[in-house]
């Protein structure tokens, strides 16, 4: 299994030392590359998108062709913080989307980083503890979509078929949970 991980902004290291770390801990042989380019992510079996400016990162993935690559190719995606916002079909600034998730996004929602937080939160059914830093949050959802996770009413979690957007940092801590779940995903897609 080769797990890419988008090699553009964010905790990119952290991503890849906790994907390592979890395929360990579930006996996977698999591996991560750093994906920038549109070759990079052909022969992934799964992409995570990690935190950063959303914009920027959407604008990057048009001009690189990962954009519609991921739009037709069906490949399992974990997106953080900003790439929840990205595998959104709405959100509150005008930027590429992907809209593989039918969720309205509030980019920025629980404030700037100065209001960045950690809190004990519910992630599919089990306590985990969420890092939230300048953290958007889904305020709409609509058809299939699965929310994993609320903080405060706040939908902070979710997934539709093989996408999975959540609004906190999974790889700042030392807990594999979000990434099991994802890897599980990624199984079951690649069966």
């Amino acid at each position: 299994m080769i797990i890419g991980i988008l090699d553009l902004q964010g905790d990119v290291e952290e991503h890849q030392l906790i994907t390592e770390k979890t395929f360990k801990e579930m006996n996977i042989e698999g591996t991560t590359k750093l994906v920038n380019v549109l070759e990079d992510i052909k022969d992934c079996d799964g992409l995570i998108i990690s935190g950063g400016e959303s914009s920027t990162i959407g604008m990057h993935l048009k001009k690189t062709g990962i954009y519609e690559y991921i739009k037709t190719s069906g490949i399992p995606i974990l997106g953080t913080c900003a790439g929840l916002v990205l595998l959104s079909e709405k959100t509150d600034q005008d930027q590429p989307l992907l809209g593989l998730i039918n969720a309205s996004v509030k980019r920025n929602g629980f404030g700037r980083q100065r209001m960045s937080f950690e809190t004990d939160i519910t992630f599919n059914n089990e306590e985990y503890h969420g890092i939230f830093i300048r953290a958007p949050y889904v305020d709409e959802i609509s058809g299939d979509v699965e929310v994993l996770s609320k903080y405060d009413d706040k939908i902070i979690a979710v997934k539709q078929n093989q996408y999975m957007g959540i609004a906190f940092h999974p790889e700042l801590t030392e807990d594999t949970l979000v990434h099991k779940v994802f890897l599980n995903e990624v199984l079951d897609y690649i069966a």
